[in-house]
């Protein structure tokens, strides 16, 4: 495989591109030069990645070979969303050189405990000439939003024919299955809902559902539980029943699943379909789907926008308009997308059973 050089761009440069990226007034001239910038500095990152998704996959697989290992590189809306991103009403400060996770490796360890022997085994005291330069172990110290995991930054460095990537910034994250599922399931519920809970920036009632839920997972996995979440395990549990109950979180997220499986169904056979409307009666458990060519993404925004009026307050009915790339793009971002977001409708079932 030929690796994507770098075309000489200064990192002040890069900068550049990302400020004109996040500015509404930039010219189209800019613009365009600035997404040429951004490609190029993104591809770059394709070679490093690669290096350090090899060594992820075969010391992960030699403890278990039924771990998972994937790689992915920053999609350009989340990119552009992370330098937006500003705190307490101050102006955005992160700079495109600076973003630390434009190249990620990912992987899931079936186990709570392989997951922290891989990390301190093989990445705390194994062997690695890259230069690591952050990490954050959110096992033992929770997110209060409830994400989990173990996050490491390396900068690329090699003394050999690859050292054109020098530099380069690389984040490995480490999960157990339990994480996993939880971390899936909330990128499920913001594509469908177009929430960003995920940046702690969803409707309140997602927001505690899967905090309490992240702490279930941690009782499970006897590891510290999110802030300010019951500790007392039936407390947690009937607090969990509760919003599920008033989310309707397993009619809800079974039939946005079951919707994914329709939707790549009809793709096979129709790639010239681009959007699907979705429509979703929780009650009567009834799912309808209609399929639209680019060409009539006028007459699909329309009639997604007649079925919002047409079942406005209706809680137990979901509307969503969504496009056959962002589909194809959240089964490649998550390959065991059916059986992921099964398992965790499983495990949550299993919670709310033990409530009496």
């Amino acid at each position: 495989m030929e690796w994507i050089k770098s075309e000489g761009y200064s990192k002040k440069k890069v900068d550049w591109a990302g400020n004109i990226l996040i500015n509404k007034a930039s010219s189209e001239e800019d613009r365009n030069e600035a997404i040429r910038i951004l490609d190029n500095w993104r591809a770059i990152h394709r070679y490093p990645m690669h290096i350090f998704k090899k060594r992820l996959k075969e010391v992960s697989e030699k403890m278990d070979n039924s771990a998972l290992s994937v790689q992915r590189l920053k999609r350009l809306p989340s990119i552009i969303k992370k330098l937006q991103r500003a705190y307490q009403g101050d102006k955005p400060t992160m700079k495109l050189s600076q973003m630390q996770d434009i190249a990620g490796c990912r992987v899931v360890m079936p186990t709570i405990n392989q997951a922290r022997e891989l990390y301190e085994e093989s990445y705390l005291k194994g062997h690695i000439k890259h230069n690591r330069v952050n990490e954050k172990d959110y096992m033992m110290f929770p997110k209060s939003d409830g994400y989990r995991s173990i996050h490491l930054i390396y900068r690329y460095k090699s003394d050999k024919g690859k050292n054109d990537y020098n530099g380069l910034l690389v984040e490995i994250q480490i999960r157990s299955k339990l994480q996993h599922l939880w971390a899936t399931a909330i990128e499920i519920v913001d594509f469908f809902t177009r929430q960003a809970i995920k940046s702690n920036e969803g409707q309140k009632e997602w927001i505690d559902f899967f905090r309490l839920v992240s702490s279930a997972f941690a009782m499970m996995e006897k590891t510290p539980l999110i802030p300010g979440t019951p500790k007392n395990k039936k407390e947690l549990y009937s607090q969990i029943k509760i919003r599920e109950k008033k989310l309707q979180v397993i009619e809800v997220m079974g039939g946005w699943t079951q919707a994914v499986k329709v939707f790549q169904e009809v793709t096979k056979k129709k790639p010239n379909v681009k959007f699907f409307l979705l429509e979703l009666d929780v009650e009567e458990g009834r799912l309808n789907l209609r399929a639209y060519t680019k060409e009539q993404e006028e007459m699909a925004i329309k009639d997604y926008d007649q079925a919002e009026k047409r079942n406005q307050g209706k809680k137990s009915y979901d509307v969503v308009l969504v496009g056959a790339d962002t589909i194809e793009d959240l089964r490649n971002a998550y390959p065991n997308y059916f059986v992921d977001s099964e398992e965790f409708l499983e495990k949550l079932q299993q919670i709310i059973n033990r409530v009496k």
